[in-house]
């Protein structure tokens, strides 16, 4: 009997790898997910965290997708490794921050690196001809096999008719006849698969996770690298980017003002981290305060705090102000009207 030969796929948590893995699965291959974790791609995160997103699954989407397809899947943390991705990206951002090409190169090369590790036979990636403007084009899909070194061990099953046969085909790993010629931007094709694999719960098919494409997420983070004078970053920076209302009323320092309870909860964690302020007169957002700030800027910052609140219409509002060693003082200021809060503050 010959060897059942075996693959890896990555598993993003949407649709087309979802398809892309059962497609093979389905040829007696076997299969296990990959994961890379890169800090970015948290949209259950926010779901969790927002009251307005409480009807939306609170859910890792690519540990959901394995479950769903009944494979292992491998989370691997990749987030110090991926900072050289982000900030200095060899074939450049898309609209926004997303190193879209140098992203999907990088993950290949990894999961080339893991079936050298685990013995596995090659690599499985949900990616369609002329889905996506940067990584996804018929130019571009040549260059991920080749800067991976993953070559012919790379396997796009929904697309693989429009590509020269990779080694799986040609050893007879897989079928070419049962692979899929799968192209644009349209996903009725995809959807029209799921459905008849039964599939009907799944993340949307437009959708993506990565923060990255966002463009109000691209400008906080372009925002923090200017005023921090570099570009390194942490996860609780990647974190605190994704939640809050932030404005920047000078160069040295921002605030974080929480939008809702659930925002607030959250920002609670970074108290030890940051001065905090809240109103204390009236109900109102907890606000994160990141920078060096003078007495000035502290008076500045409460008075927004408090435009934020309910006393905003008030003569006088009592703001507390923590330190991060737990210190406290309370000020009394007069709320900023609207029209005294420009635009341009807002990242």
């Amino acid at each position: 009997m010959s060897k059942q030969s075996k693959a890896v796929s990555l598993i993003s948590g949407g649709l087309d790898s979802m398809l892309a893995t059962k497609v093979i699965m389905e040829q007696g291959v076997h299969v296990e997910g990959i994961n890379f974790f890169t800090g970015f791609c948290v949209e259950g995160h926010t779901h969790a965290i927002r009251q307005k997103d409480k009807a939306k699954p609170k859910r890792n989407n690519s540990l959901w997708v394995a479950e769903q397809l009944g494979i292992k899947l491998h989370i691997i943390d990749v987030i110090e490794e991926y900072k050289d991705v982000l900030i200095n990206p060899k074939h450049g951002y898309g609209a926004n921050l997303n190193p879209c090409l140098d992203c999907k190169i990088f993950m290949v090369n990894k999961a080339k690196q893991w079936i050298e590790e685990n013995d596995f036979d090659f690599i499985i990636t949900g990616e369609v001809m002329g889905q996506r403007p940067m990584s996804q084009r018929k130019e571009t899909m040549p260059v991920v096999a080749k800067e991976s070194g993953a070559d012919e061990r790379l396997l796009r099953p929904l697309c693989a008719k429009n590509l020269p046969a990779t080694l799986p085909e040609r050893e007879g790993w897989v079928n070419r006849d049962e692979l899929y010629d799968f192209s644009g931007r349209s996903r009725k094709p995809q959807m029209a698969l799921a459905e008849q694999y039964g599939f009907v719960d799944y993340a949307q098919p437009a959708g993506g996770c990565c923060f990255l494409t966002d463009e109000s997420y691209s400008k906080k983070l372009v925002d923090l690298w200017e005023t921090r004078g570099h570009k390194e970053y942490t996860l609780d920076d990647v974190m605190l980017l994704k939640v809050g209302r932030h404005i920047r009323p000078k160069a040295n320092f921002k605030l974080v003002v929480a939008r809702e309870e659930g925002e607030g909860r959250f920002l609670q964690g970074y108290k030890k981290d940051f001065i905090s302020m809240n109103c204390t007169s009236h109900s109102g957002p907890l606000v994160l305060l990141d920078g060096t700030l003078s007495d000035d800027d502290l008076h500045l910052a409460a008075q927004i705090t408090a435009r934020y609140g309910q006393g905003r219409d008030a003569e006088l509002v009592d703001v507390k102000i923590q330190n991060t060693d737990g210190a406290e003082k309370i000020i009394q200021v007069k709320p900023l009207l609207a029209n005294e809060i420009p635009q341009e503050w807002f990242v």
